[in-house]
């Protein structure tokens, strides 16, 4: 078999898109001499359509996790606390990864003003780069129509629909990702240095959003390059070597910073146990991640609270519906592209961008899959940008060779399995649309029917076929999309789509709460509209399917009665007393009411911190809510060493805290914050605004 048949187009030079002296907005709108007049504006169009999609119903999320959306507070009040990813502007602590994230929020809400869409917008841009970058990666070597197919599978994923519009890392995360992978297969188009250099930048940048995980993919991109590129192999070797130096620039100059500023000068790394970046790095947000020993974690490990791992992970009960709808197709069409092009030449470069998108699924589904320690069902939304693409180059290279049987029947397969599949996702949600499934598995079947004598029928028969197969793949999907966007999520832990069997605190055999994987009271659960956001509506949960999650064991929920935080956020959780606190402070924060915002905004420019809490959520409420900086003591989990008993006593002496907060971590006994809040409660007035206890440490019994 000759393989010139499977390449498609040949790559896009850089010559002008239009004639000389044309005007860039003509050039823009024109797009390449070789493409139809409707492919540049078909694409812009769709490129406004997700950013349209994902911006409807944006502000229902309100502060969204307020964990991050404090630090971006605080770095728009503060460039030093910009620069560290502070948590409050004073500087005490940061948040767990590095800040490269915070930074367009930060600058966002320093134009716009502190409020749900100058945090939540900048990852909808974030999404429409994305699927530019998919776009521009499959057209250049598969057509338009490729293109477009993979930009609906990428907008259409669930999970992306949700990250997209959160202010999470992983939104940034995927898109700089994306980028290496494109940079690098520019890179392997002419064995041009320049645009390797590129995706080494793009991964050091990465480092600087979600450290380790950047590098997940860094042995794909610098293996196929070393093996495919078009150039002798001491150049390859040395051209990685130079990406790697790149990379190491792009991301540790940051850390260099940080390692080298003097530790009482700047904030205390949060999530590490010594003030170290690096120990950060290769610990809590490294290697404890995959054997699941993290220090201060909430918990890891097989069986220990993040899900059973596995090689299908990716498709239990609870993560399925997040990502999986098309990894079935995405593998087989994976399969029979390396297979078609089995005997092409060293430097094929169809081969080499299948083995860059699907090495990069593989390597980081294989991870995520037995990885042991803290995993969240949307960490999946790292998945999106290699499984559209795939989905959509290998629809391409089939389609184009469907006159030859193994290709039908590959189709064919991969139609099937993409409807079976859809079918049991949509079969763990029993009164989510229950027409729907029954849609999906049939209208495949027909398809993949048709796609056996595709061969056989007219054009427009065959075009007929192929849509059907399109619509059905995508159908279960764009449904879980939909239902994600008509929905406010809030907290640490999210979920998108509708409320599934099996899945975390739904349906039946669903979690009750208490734990990871079983669903920590007052989480977002899928299906469950956020409660940041939702005016009106307080203490009501499960809006978006009719249905209430199940009761935690105490019988109580810990968000009800909740009441709404400036920009339309409310927390959850909060009047606890004592040094405990449930796992509503830790993951979704604190309920502020409008007596206790009084009270800490009352001289609150005579302190460096209006107050002091046990764990991160708990003091981003209160920081959110009065504009002030609230100090988090013990990081997110209320575990780090910071402040230590001493420092808290000095901060006391000098006058730079007015109240503590009771409540808050996990549960207030572990760590220097159980002899915090013990010495606190023997020595200051206690004072009840609202539901909510303080004491004022300007006041000693």
């Amino acid at each position: 078999m000759t393989t010139t048949t499977l390449h498609g187009p040949p790559a896009a030079t850089s010559t002008a898109h239009a004639a000389p002296g044309t005007s860039f907005p003509r050039r823009l709108w024109r797009g390449r001499p070789e493409d139809s007049r409707w492919v540049r504006p078909a694409f812009l169009g769709t490129l406004l359509l997700i950013g349209a999609l994902y911006t409807w119903n944006l502000t229902a999320s309100g502060y969204a996790n307020s964990f991050y959306s404090a630090a971006v507070q605080a770095g728009s009040q503060s460039w030093k606390a910009m620069s560290f990813g502070s948590l409050d502007a004073a500087g005490a602590i940061t948040v767990d990864k590095p800040p490269a994230s915070l930074w367009p929020m930060a600058l966002s809400v320093r134009l716009l003003g502190l409020n749900s869409f100058a945090i939540l917008f900048p990852q909808v841009l974030m999404a429409v780069a994305t699927a530019g970058v998919l776009y521009a990666s499959v057209r250049r070597r598969f057509g338009a129509g490729a293109g477009f197919l993979t930009l609906a599978a990428f907008a259409l994923t669930p999970v992306a629909a949700l990250m997209f519009r959160f202010n999470n890392p992983d939104a940034a995360l995927a898109l700089l990702m994306a980028v290496a992978v494109y940079c690098t297969q520019r890179a392997l188009e002419e064995a041009r240095t320049k645009w390797l250099m590129w995706a080494g930048a793009a991964i050091g940048l990465a480092f600087l959003v979600k450290t380790l995980q950047a590098f997940l993919i860094l042995p794909v991109l610098a293996l196929v390059y070393v093996v495919c590129a078009p150039t002798g192999l001491r150049r390859r070797v040395g051209q990685v070597l130079l990406a790697g130096l790149t990379m190491a620039v792009a991301g540790g100059w940051w850390v260099a910073v940080v390692e080298l500023w003097p530790a009482s000068s700047r904030p205390y790394i949060g999530g590490s146990q010594n003030n170290s970046f690096l120990e950060l790095t290769f610990g809590y947000n490294g290697l404890g991640r995959i054997n699941g020993e993290e220090t201060g974690s909430v918990g890891g490990g097989q069986g220990g609270g993040w899900g059973e791992t596995g090689w299908d992970r990716m498709f239990s009960s609870t993560i399925g519906g997040q990502i999986s709808w098309l990894i079935p197709a995405a593998l087989i069409l994976l399969v029979a592209a390396l297979v078609a092009t089995r005997g092409a030449g060293r430097t094929d470069a169809t081969r080499a961008l299948f083995l860059l998108w699907g090495g990069s699924l593989l390597i980081t589904t294989v991870i995520f899959s037995y990885m042991q320690g803290i995993f969240h069902e949307y960490y999946t939304v790292a998945l999106a940008p290699y499984i559209a693409p795939l989905t959509g180059m290998g629809a391409a290279l089939l389609w184009r060779e469907r006159r030859r049987g193994w290709a039908a029947l590959t189709t064919a397969a991969a139609t099937t399995a993409t409807a079976a599949w859809g079918y049991v996702l949509l079969n763990r949600s029993a009164d989510y649309h229950p027409w729907l499934k029954w849609l999906v598995l049939v209208g495949g079947l027909v398809a993949a029917l048709g796609l056996l004598f595709v061969a056989r029928l007219g054009r427009r028969l065959a075009l007929g076929v192929a849509g059907l197969a399109v619509v059905t793949g995508l159908a279960g999907p764009a449904a879980y999309t939909l239902t994600t966007l008509g929905e406010g999520h809030t907290g640490s832990i999210v979920t998108a789509g509708p409320t599934v069997a099996g899945g975390r605190g739904g349906g039946p055999g669903g979690g009750t709460g208490g734990g990871p994987g079983g669903g920590f009271p007052g989480q977002n659960q899928p299906g469950q509209q956020g409660q940041q956001g939702q005016q009106g509506q307080q203490g009501q949960q499960g809006q978006g399917n009719g249905q209430l999650p199940q009761q935690p064991p105490n019988g109580t929920f810990p968000d009800q009665n909740q009441q709404t935080t400036p920009g339309g956020g409310t927390a959850d959780g909060g009047g606890m007393t004592g040094g405990g606190g449930a796992m509503g402070g830790l993951l979704n924060g604190s309920t502020v009411s409008d007596e206790a915002e009084e009270l800490l905004e009352t001289d609150a420019g005579d302190y460096t911190w209006v107050a002091a809490a046990i764990g991160s959520q708990n003091a981003a409420s209160y920081q959110l809510a009065t504009g002030e900086p609230v100090m988090a003591i013990g990081g997110f989990n209320g575990t780090d060493p910071s402040p230590t008993l001493a420092q808290f006593k000095e901060y006391v002496a000098a006058g730079r805290i007015h109240y503590f907060i009771a409540g808050g971590g996990m549960g207030g006994g572990m760590g220097g914050d159980s002899e915090i809040t013990t010495w606190v409660q023997e020595n200051f007035k206690e004072v009840t605004a609202g539901s909510a206890t303080f004491y004022d440490l300007t006041r000693p019994n």
